[in-house]
Protein backbone atom coordinates (compact mmCIF):
# COMPACT_ATOMS: atom_id res chain seq x y z
CA UNK A 1 0.00 0.00 0.00
CA UNK A 2 1.42 3.36 -1.08
CA UNK A 3 2.06 6.04 1.42
CA UNK A 4 0.14 9.33 1.10
CA UNK A 5 3.34 11.12 -0.04
CA UNK A 6 4.03 8.58 -2.79
CA UNK A 7 0.37 8.78 -3.85
CA UNK A 8 0.61 12.52 -4.28
CA UNK A 9 3.82 12.14 -6.36
CA UNK A 10 2.15 9.54 -8.58
CA UNK A 11 -0.84 11.80 -9.25
CA UNK A 12 1.48 14.72 -9.98
CA UNK A 13 3.44 12.59 -12.46
CA UNK A 14 0.24 11.47 -14.19
CA UNK A 15 -0.94 15.08 -14.41
CA UNK A 16 2.34 16.24 -15.94
CA UNK A 17 2.26 13.41 -18.50
CA UNK A 18 -1.28 14.34 -19.44
CA UNK A 19 -0.33 17.96 -19.91
CA UNK A 20 2.65 17.11 -22.13
CA UNK A 21 0.57 14.78 -24.32
CA UNK A 22 -2.32 17.21 -24.89
CA UNK A 23 -2.42 18.69 -28.44
CA UNK A 24 -1.06 22.21 -28.40
CA UNK A 25 -3.08 25.04 -29.94
CA UNK A 26 -1.24 26.70 -32.83
CA UNK A 27 0.61 29.82 -31.82
CA UNK A 28 -0.79 33.08 -33.11
CA UNK A 29 1.26 34.42 -36.02
CA UNK A 30 1.28 37.89 -37.49
CA UNK A 31 3.10 36.83 -40.66
CA UNK A 32 1.22 37.89 -43.81
CA UNK A 33 0.03 35.68 -46.65
CA UNK A 34 1.41 35.94 -50.17
CA UNK A 35 -0.03 36.20 -53.66
CA UNK A 36 1.87 36.34 -56.96
CA UNK A 37 0.33 38.42 -59.74
CA UNK A 38 1.25 39.28 -63.32
CA UNK A 39 0.29 42.10 -65.68
CA UNK A 40 0.55 41.31 -69.41
CA UNK A 41 -0.48 43.36 -72.44
CA UNK A 42 -0.64 40.61 -75.09
CA UNK A 43 -0.88 43.03 -78.08
CA UNK A 44 -3.75 43.13 -80.52
CA UNK A 45 -1.25 42.37 -83.29
CA UNK A 46 -1.15 45.52 -85.42
CA UNK A 47 -0.06 49.15 -85.35
CA UNK A 48 -3.26 51.14 -84.77
CA UNK A 49 -1.40 54.43 -85.33
CA UNK A 50 -0.53 53.56 -88.94
CA UNK A 51 -4.07 52.34 -89.56
CA UNK A 52 -5.52 55.63 -88.30
CA UNK A 53 -3.33 57.53 -90.74
CA UNK A 54 -5.03 55.61 -93.58
CA UNK A 55 -8.52 56.83 -92.64
CA UNK A 56 -10.84 57.83 -94.37
CA UNK A 57 -9.79 54.97 -96.64
CA UNK A 58 -11.37 52.47 -94.26
CA UNK A 59 -10.80 49.33 -96.38
CA UNK A 60 -7.08 50.17 -96.60
CA UNK A 61 -6.93 50.61 -92.83
CA UNK A 62 -8.81 47.35 -92.25
CA UNK A 63 -6.59 45.44 -94.66
CA UNK A 64 -3.43 46.84 -93.05
CA UNK A 65 -4.59 45.80 -89.58
CA UNK A 66 -5.57 42.32 -90.75
CA UNK A 67 -2.29 41.70 -92.56
CA UNK A 68 -0.16 42.80 -89.60
CA UNK A 69 -2.26 40.78 -87.18
CA UNK A 70 -1.65 37.64 -89.22
CA UNK A 71 2.10 38.36 -89.42
CA UNK A 72 2.35 38.74 -85.65
CA UNK A 73 0.58 35.36 -85.38
CA UNK A 74 -0.89 35.08 -81.91
CA UNK A 75 -1.22 31.30 -82.11
CA UNK A 76 2.60 31.17 -82.36
CA UNK A 77 3.03 33.72 -79.56
CA UNK A 78 0.56 32.17 -77.12
CA UNK A 79 2.76 29.16 -76.14
CA UNK A 80 5.65 31.54 -75.39
CA UNK A 81 3.44 33.71 -73.20
CA UNK A 82 2.23 30.53 -71.47
CA UNK A 83 5.83 29.47 -70.87
CA UNK A 84 6.48 32.79 -69.11
CA UNK A 85 3.39 32.22 -66.98
CA UNK A 86 4.58 28.73 -66.07
CA UNK A 87 7.89 30.10 -64.76
CA UNK A 88 6.20 32.26 -62.10
CA UNK A 89 2.86 30.47 -61.58
CA UNK A 90 0.91 33.63 -60.63
CA UNK A 91 -2.45 33.06 -58.99
CA UNK A 92 -3.96 35.93 -60.97
CA UNK A 93 -2.97 37.53 -64.30
CA UNK A 94 -4.22 40.90 -65.52
CA UNK A 95 -4.53 40.77 -69.31
CA UNK A 96 -4.77 43.82 -71.56
CA UNK A 97 -5.59 43.79 -75.31
CA UNK A 98 -7.43 40.49 -75.09
CA UNK A 99 -8.55 40.70 -78.72
CA UNK A 100 -11.29 38.99 -80.68
CA UNK A 101 -11.25 39.44 -84.48
CA UNK A 102 -14.71 39.11 -86.05
CA UNK A 103 -15.91 39.13 -89.64
CA UNK A 104 -19.19 38.91 -91.59
CA UNK A 105 -20.09 38.21 -95.21
CA UNK A 106 -22.91 40.68 -95.81
CA UNK A 107 -25.07 43.19 -93.95
CA UNK A 108 -27.70 40.58 -93.12
CA UNK A 109 -25.26 37.89 -91.93
CA UNK A 110 -24.14 37.21 -88.38
CA UNK A 111 -20.60 37.98 -87.23
CA UNK A 112 -18.23 35.04 -87.10
CA UNK A 113 -15.37 35.03 -84.62
CA UNK A 114 -12.20 34.22 -86.55
CA UNK A 115 -9.54 34.67 -83.85
CA UNK A 116 -9.83 34.90 -80.06
CA UNK A 117 -6.52 35.68 -78.36
CA UNK A 118 -7.77 35.06 -74.83
CA UNK A 119 -9.09 31.60 -75.73
CA UNK A 120 -5.77 30.81 -77.43
CA UNK A 121 -3.78 31.92 -74.38
CA UNK A 122 -5.95 29.87 -72.01
CA UNK A 123 -5.54 26.82 -74.26
CA UNK A 124 -1.77 27.38 -74.31
CA UNK A 125 -1.61 27.41 -70.50
CA UNK A 126 -3.45 24.09 -70.40
CA UNK A 127 -1.02 22.62 -72.93
CA UNK A 128 1.87 23.90 -70.81
CA UNK A 129 0.49 22.00 -67.82
CA UNK A 130 -0.80 24.89 -65.72
CA UNK A 131 -4.41 25.75 -66.51
CA UNK A 132 -5.99 29.20 -66.20
CA UNK A 133 -9.55 30.44 -66.70
CA UNK A 134 -11.32 33.79 -66.75
CA UNK A 135 -12.10 34.69 -63.14
CA UNK A 136 -15.84 34.37 -62.55
CA UNK A 137 -18.39 34.37 -59.75
CA UNK A 138 -22.19 34.47 -59.57
CA UNK A 139 -22.47 34.21 -63.34
CA UNK A 140 -20.23 37.23 -64.00
CA UNK A 141 -16.86 37.00 -65.77
CA UNK A 142 -13.97 39.38 -65.15
CA UNK A 143 -13.81 40.54 -68.76
CA UNK A 144 -14.44 44.11 -69.82
CA UNK A 145 -14.56 44.82 -73.58
CA UNK A 146 -12.76 48.09 -74.15
CA UNK A 147 -13.28 49.39 -77.65
CA UNK A 148 -14.35 47.78 -80.86
CA UNK A 149 -14.36 48.37 -84.59
CA UNK A 150 -17.50 46.83 -86.04
CA UNK A 151 -17.32 44.74 -89.23
CA UNK A 152 -19.23 46.88 -91.74
CA UNK A 153 -19.58 45.50 -95.28
CA UNK A 154 -17.77 47.57 -97.94
CA UNK A 155 -16.38 49.95 -95.32
CA UNK A 156 -14.08 47.51 -93.47
CA UNK A 157 -13.55 45.02 -96.29
CA UNK A 158 -10.61 42.61 -95.95
CA UNK A 159 -9.34 40.22 -98.62
CA UNK A 160 -7.96 36.86 -97.45
CA UNK A 161 -8.99 33.89 -99.65
CA UNK A 162 -7.22 31.35 -97.43
CA UNK A 163 -9.27 32.30 -94.37
CA UNK A 164 -12.58 33.42 -95.86
CA UNK A 165 -13.25 30.90 -98.63
CA UNK A 166 -13.80 27.97 -96.22
CA UNK A 167 -16.04 30.11 -93.99
CA UNK A 168 -17.93 32.44 -96.36
CA UNK A 169 -17.33 30.90 -99.79
CA UNK A 170 -15.69 34.11 -101.03
CA UNK A 171 -12.31 35.84 -100.93
CA UNK A 172 -13.33 38.79 -98.77
CA UNK A 173 -15.33 39.77 -95.72
CA UNK A 174 -15.94 42.80 -93.54
CA UNK A 175 -13.81 42.53 -90.41
CA UNK A 176 -13.42 44.28 -87.09
CA UNK A 177 -12.25 43.54 -83.58
CA UNK A 178 -13.06 43.85 -79.89
CA UNK A 179 -10.28 44.58 -77.40
CA UNK A 180 -10.80 43.95 -73.71
CA UNK A 181 -9.25 43.55 -70.27
CA UNK A 182 -9.51 40.29 -68.35
CA UNK A 183 -8.44 38.63 -65.13
CA UNK A 184 -7.23 35.06 -65.44
CA UNK A 185 -7.08 32.87 -62.34
CA UNK A 186 -5.09 29.66 -61.90
CA UNK A 187 -7.56 26.78 -62.01
CA UNK A 188 -6.40 25.16 -58.78
CA UNK A 189 -7.34 28.31 -56.84
CA UNK A 190 -10.31 29.56 -58.87
CA UNK A 191 -12.71 28.52 -56.10
CA UNK A 192 -11.13 31.33 -54.02
CA UNK A 193 -12.73 33.97 -56.25
CA UNK A 194 -15.57 35.47 -54.20
CA UNK A 195 -17.03 38.05 -56.56
CA UNK A 196 -16.13 39.87 -59.77
CA UNK A 197 -17.23 42.96 -61.65
CA UNK A 198 -16.53 45.22 -64.61
CA UNK A 199 -16.57 48.99 -64.83
CA UNK A 200 -16.29 51.71 -67.46
CA UNK A 201 -14.36 54.96 -67.41
CA UNK A 202 -16.52 57.95 -68.14
CA UNK A 203 -13.80 59.58 -70.27
CA UNK A 204 -13.68 58.04 -73.75
CA UNK A 205 -11.92 59.05 -76.95
CA UNK A 206 -13.59 59.51 -80.34
CA UNK A 207 -11.37 58.86 -83.33
CA UNK A 208 -14.35 58.96 -85.66
CA UNK A 209 -17.66 59.86 -83.95
CA UNK A 210 -19.82 56.80 -83.19
CA UNK A 211 -17.97 54.39 -85.47
CA UNK A 212 -14.61 54.55 -83.70
CA UNK A 213 -15.14 55.61 -80.09
CA UNK A 214 -12.56 54.13 -77.73
CA UNK A 215 -13.99 53.01 -74.42
CA UNK A 216 -11.73 51.98 -71.57
CA UNK A 217 -12.51 50.40 -68.23
CA UNK A 218 -11.41 47.76 -65.77
CA UNK A 219 -12.26 44.32 -64.43
CA UNK A 220 -11.97 43.37 -60.77
CA UNK A 221 -12.16 40.27 -58.58
CA UNK A 222 -12.11 39.63 -54.84
CA UNK A 223 -9.76 36.74 -54.08
CA UNK A 224 -9.60 34.91 -50.75
CA UNK A 225 -6.16 34.03 -49.36
CA UNK A 226 -6.58 32.08 -46.10
CA UNK A 227 -8.53 34.47 -43.84
CA UNK A 228 -7.73 37.57 -45.94
CA UNK A 229 -9.40 38.91 -49.08
CA UNK A 230 -7.66 41.04 -51.71
CA UNK A 231 -9.30 43.00 -54.52
CA UNK A 232 -7.37 42.62 -57.80
CA UNK A 233 -8.01 44.97 -60.74
CA UNK A 234 -6.81 44.95 -64.35
CA UNK A 235 -7.03 48.04 -66.53
CA UNK A 236 -5.77 49.62 -69.76
CA UNK A 237 -5.80 53.41 -69.90
CA UNK A 238 -6.03 55.46 -73.07
CA UNK A 239 -2.93 55.79 -75.25
CA UNK A 240 -4.14 58.50 -77.65
CA UNK A 241 -3.78 62.11 -76.57
CA UNK A 242 -4.43 65.57 -78.03
CA UNK A 243 -2.20 68.60 -77.87
CA UNK A 244 -3.00 71.09 -75.10
CA UNK A 245 -5.49 68.74 -73.46
CA UNK A 246 -5.22 66.61 -70.34
CA UNK A 247 -4.50 63.06 -71.55
CA UNK A 248 -7.43 60.70 -71.10
CA UNK A 249 -5.10 58.28 -69.31
CA UNK A 250 -4.70 60.83 -66.49
CA UNK A 251 -8.45 61.49 -66.34
CA UNK A 252 -9.19 57.77 -66.23
CA UNK A 253 -6.59 57.20 -63.50
CA UNK A 254 -8.32 59.95 -61.54
CA UNK A 255 -11.61 58.08 -61.79
CA UNK A 256 -9.95 54.83 -60.70
CA UNK A 257 -8.53 56.60 -57.65
CA UNK A 258 -11.95 58.08 -56.88
CA UNK A 259 -13.63 54.68 -57.22
CA UNK A 260 -11.17 53.26 -54.68
CA UNK A 261 -10.92 56.22 -52.31
CA UNK A 262 -12.83 54.44 -49.50
CA UNK A 263 -11.08 51.08 -49.90
CA UNK A 264 -10.21 49.39 -46.63
CA UNK A 265 -9.28 45.96 -48.00
CA UNK A 266 -5.94 45.19 -49.71
CA UNK A 267 -5.89 46.41 -53.34
CA UNK A 268 -3.68 45.26 -56.24
CA UNK A 269 -3.98 47.03 -59.62
CA UNK A 270 -2.43 45.48 -62.73
CA UNK A 271 -2.27 47.41 -65.95
CA UNK A 272 -1.00 49.29 -68.94
CA UNK A 273 -1.35 52.88 -67.75
CA UNK A 274 0.08 54.48 -70.91
CA UNK A 275 2.02 56.93 -68.74
CA UNK A 276 5.74 57.28 -68.08
CA UNK A 277 6.98 59.25 -65.06
CA UNK A 278 8.51 61.81 -67.50
CA UNK A 279 5.19 62.68 -69.17
CA UNK A 280 4.32 65.17 -70.45
CA UNK A 281 7.75 65.46 -72.05
CA UNK A 282 9.64 68.67 -72.58
CA UNK A 283 9.80 69.80 -76.19
CA UNK A 284 13.53 68.98 -76.41
CA UNK A 285 13.41 65.76 -74.36
CA UNK A 286 13.80 62.36 -76.02
CA UNK A 287 10.34 61.13 -76.97
CA UNK A 288 10.55 58.39 -79.62
CA UNK A 289 7.35 56.79 -78.31
CA UNK A 290 5.43 60.01 -79.01
CA UNK A 291 4.12 60.35 -75.47
CA UNK A 292 2.27 63.53 -74.37
CA UNK A 293 4.29 66.76 -74.47
CA UNK A 294 4.13 69.88 -72.33
CA UNK A 295 1.53 72.51 -73.23
CA UNK A 296 -0.33 75.44 -71.71
CA UNK A 297 -2.70 73.11 -69.90
CA UNK A 298 0.04 70.62 -68.93
CA UNK A 299 3.08 72.90 -68.47
CA UNK A 300 5.34 70.65 -66.38
CA UNK A 301 6.34 66.98 -66.46
CA UNK A 302 5.15 64.51 -63.86
CA UNK A 303 2.20 66.23 -62.21
CA UNK A 304 -0.85 64.16 -61.24
CA UNK A 305 -3.14 66.42 -63.26
CA UNK A 306 -1.63 65.23 -66.55
CA UNK A 307 0.14 61.96 -65.65
CA UNK A 308 -1.60 58.70 -64.75
CA UNK A 309 1.47 57.28 -63.00
CA UNK A 310 1.76 60.35 -60.77
CA UNK A 311 -1.98 60.27 -60.14
CA UNK A 312 -1.66 56.80 -58.62
CA UNK A 313 1.44 57.63 -56.56
CA UNK A 314 0.06 60.90 -55.20
CA UNK A 315 -3.17 59.09 -54.21
CA UNK A 316 -1.17 56.81 -51.93
CA UNK A 317 -0.73 53.78 -54.14
CA UNK A 318 2.69 52.13 -54.12
CA UNK A 319 4.49 50.93 -57.23
CA UNK A 320 4.95 47.23 -56.45
CA UNK A 321 6.79 46.63 -59.71
CA UNK A 322 10.45 47.46 -60.47
CA UNK A 323 11.65 51.06 -60.27
CA UNK A 324 9.74 53.04 -62.89
CA UNK A 325 12.59 55.54 -63.26
CA UNK A 326 15.26 52.94 -64.05
CA UNK A 327 15.66 52.53 -67.82
CA UNK A 328 16.45 48.82 -67.43
CA UNK A 329 12.83 48.34 -66.38
CA UNK A 330 11.13 50.14 -69.26
CA UNK A 331 8.33 48.04 -70.79
CA UNK A 332 7.54 49.41 -74.25
CA UNK A 333 9.63 49.57 -77.38
CA UNK A 334 9.20 46.53 -79.66
CA UNK A 335 8.55 47.01 -83.38
CA UNK A 336 4.94 46.66 -84.55
CA UNK A 337 5.82 43.36 -86.23
CA UNK A 338 7.63 42.29 -83.01
CA UNK A 339 10.80 41.46 -84.97
CA UNK A 340 13.10 43.20 -82.50
CA UNK A 341 13.23 46.74 -81.11
CA UNK A 342 11.56 49.53 -83.06
CA UNK A 343 14.41 50.84 -85.21
CA UNK A 344 13.34 54.45 -84.62
CA UNK A 345 13.77 53.94 -80.89
CA UNK A 346 16.66 51.49 -80.47
CA UNK A 347 19.44 54.10 -80.47
CA UNK A 348 17.70 56.34 -77.93
CA UNK A 349 16.92 53.30 -75.77
CA UNK A 350 20.63 52.52 -75.48
CA UNK A 351 21.40 56.15 -74.66
CA UNK A 352 18.81 55.99 -71.90
CA UNK A 353 20.29 52.74 -70.57
CA UNK A 354 18.05 50.01 -72.01
CA UNK A 355 19.87 47.51 -74.22
CA UNK A 356 16.73 45.88 -75.66
CA UNK A 357 15.13 48.89 -77.32
CA UNK A 358 12.58 49.88 -74.66
CA UNK A 359 12.21 53.64 -74.23
CA UNK A 360 9.12 54.03 -72.02
CA UNK A 361 7.65 52.58 -68.84
CA UNK A 362 3.90 52.06 -69.27
CA UNK A 363 3.11 48.87 -67.32
CA UNK A 364 2.75 48.71 -63.54
CA UNK A 365 1.49 46.89 -60.49
CA UNK A 366 0.12 49.28 -57.87
CA UNK A 367 -0.89 48.32 -54.33
CA UNK A 368 -2.64 49.81 -51.33
CA UNK A 369 -3.40 48.43 -47.86
CA UNK A 370 -1.08 45.46 -48.41
CA UNK A 371 1.69 44.37 -46.06
CA UNK A 372 4.72 44.52 -48.36
CA UNK A 373 6.14 43.73 -51.79
CA UNK A 374 8.29 40.60 -51.55
CA UNK A 375 9.71 40.64 -55.08
CA UNK A 376 9.08 42.04 -58.54
CA UNK A 377 10.56 41.74 -62.01
CA UNK A 378 10.09 42.53 -65.68
CA UNK A 379 9.51 39.64 -68.12
CA UNK A 380 9.41 39.33 -71.91
CA UNK A 381 11.86 42.19 -72.47
CA UNK A 382 14.95 40.22 -73.57
CA UNK A 383 15.76 40.00 -77.29
CA UNK A 384 16.97 38.13 -79.33
CA UNK A 385 17.65 35.27 -76.91
CA UNK A 386 15.01 35.65 -74.19
CA UNK A 387 12.82 32.77 -73.03
CA UNK A 388 9.74 34.28 -74.68
CA UNK A 389 11.08 34.89 -78.20
CA UNK A 390 9.75 32.92 -81.18
CA UNK A 391 10.74 32.34 -84.80
CA UNK A 392 8.70 34.66 -87.02
CA UNK A 393 9.79 33.51 -90.45
CA UNK A 394 13.50 34.18 -90.82
CA UNK A 395 13.53 36.57 -87.85
CA UNK A 396 13.32 36.40 -84.06
CA UNK A 397 10.31 38.09 -82.46
CA UNK A 398 9.21 39.36 -79.06
CA UNK A 399 6.09 37.66 -77.58
CA UNK A 400 4.37 41.07 -77.32
CA UNK A 401 5.13 44.73 -77.98
CA UNK A 402 5.02 45.25 -74.19
CA UNK A 403 7.10 43.60 -71.52
CA UNK A 404 5.21 42.07 -68.61
CA UNK A 405 5.44 42.67 -64.86
CA UNK A 406 5.36 40.07 -62.06
CA UNK A 407 5.18 40.76 -58.32
CA UNK A 408 4.74 38.73 -55.17
CA UNK A 409 2.72 40.65 -52.59
CA UNK A 410 2.37 40.01 -48.88
CA UNK A 411 -1.12 40.47 -47.44
CA UNK A 412 -1.98 41.19 -43.83
CA UNK A 413 -3.64 38.35 -41.92
CA UNK A 414 -7.30 38.52 -41.01
CA UNK A 415 -8.01 41.21 -43.60
CA UNK A 416 -11.26 39.46 -44.42
CA UNK A 417 -13.59 42.46 -44.58
CA UNK A 418 -14.90 43.08 -48.10
CA UNK A 419 -15.53 46.56 -49.47
CA UNK A 420 -18.74 47.34 -51.39
CA UNK A 421 -18.87 46.44 -55.08
CA UNK A 422 -17.38 48.99 -57.45
CA UNK A 423 -19.73 51.10 -59.57
CA UNK A 424 -20.07 49.73 -63.10
CA UNK A 425 -20.31 53.23 -64.72
CA UNK A 426 -22.14 51.63 -67.67
CA UNK A 427 -21.51 53.19 -71.07
CA UNK A 428 -24.30 54.82 -73.05
CA UNK A 429 -26.58 52.50 -74.97
CA UNK A 430 -25.92 52.08 -78.70
CA UNK A 431 -28.99 52.46 -80.90
CA UNK A 432 -29.74 52.19 -84.65
CA UNK A 433 -30.13 56.00 -84.71
CA UNK A 434 -26.42 56.35 -83.86
CA UNK A 435 -25.63 54.02 -86.73
CA UNK A 436 -27.71 56.15 -89.09
CA UNK A 437 -26.14 59.47 -88.14
CA UNK A 438 -22.62 58.09 -87.76
CA UNK A 439 -21.78 55.29 -90.16
CA UNK A 440 -23.66 56.41 -93.25
CA UNK A 441 -22.02 59.89 -93.41
CA UNK A 442 -18.63 58.24 -92.89
CA UNK A 443 -19.29 55.91 -95.79
CA UNK A 444 -20.26 58.88 -97.97
CA UNK A 445 -17.06 60.71 -96.95
CA UNK A 446 -15.02 57.66 -97.93
CA UNK A 447 -16.74 57.41 -101.34
CA UNK A 448 -16.21 61.11 -102.03
CA UNK A 449 -12.56 60.85 -100.98
CA UNK A 450 -12.05 57.94 -103.38
CA UNK A 451 -13.55 59.93 -106.24
CA UNK A 452 -11.30 62.90 -105.52
CA UNK A 453 -8.22 60.65 -105.53
CA UNK A 454 -8.99 59.13 -108.95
Amino acid sequence: MATPKRSRLRWLSLLLCALFTLPLAPAQSNEPYRITVMSRNIYLGADVGVALDLIPNFPAAAQFMWDQMKQTNFKARAPKLAKEILQDRPEIIGIQEATSWRCKKDFSDQEVEIYNFLDDLIAATKSAGLSYSIASANGVKAFNPGYSIAPIPYLTKVVDPEVFNPIFGQDSAACGFVIGDALLVRDDVKSQIIQVGNSEYEASYSIVPVLMKIYRGYSWADFKVQDSVVRVITTHLESIWDENKIPNSAIQAGQLVADLKDAKMPIIILGDFNADYRDPRGVDDPNPGEQPVVSDICPTPGGAKCNAYSTMIEAGFENASPDAKNARYFTWGAAALLDGPDKRRAKIAKQLGNQYGFTDRLDYIFTKNVYATVSSKIIGNVWPDGSGVWNCGSKICFPSDHAGVVSTIELPRMAGAIDPDLDSHARLAFTPWYLLVGVIPLFLIWRITRRLRR
